[in-house]
């Protein structure tokens, strides 16, 4: 049997990076959508649509890498 560490190595490294990337872009979502401080609500939400398109953006990119890794994984 052999392992082919680099190979291995390649793998760890961009599943690792793709496992923070989620979490860095899940973060801002929630960072950026108005009404998460508490303070608001629907009312917020209306007076700041940049805010709410940056975070639907945000979510919207995690839900994409998602179903591309369940795509890869279902259909491999």
């Amino acid at each position: 049997m052999d392992i082919h560490w680099g190979t291995f190595g390649g793998v760890f490294g961009v599943s690792l990076g793709i496992t923070l990337l989620l979490v860095v872009l899940f973060s801002l979502g929630i960072a950026a959508w108005p009404g998460a401080d508490g303070n608001g609500g629907e009312r917020s939400r209306a007076a700041r649509p940049a805010a709410t398109a940056a975070a639907v953006l945000c979510f919207g990119a995690c839900l994409a890498v998602a179903a591309y890794g369940l795509a890869l994984i279902v259909g491999g």
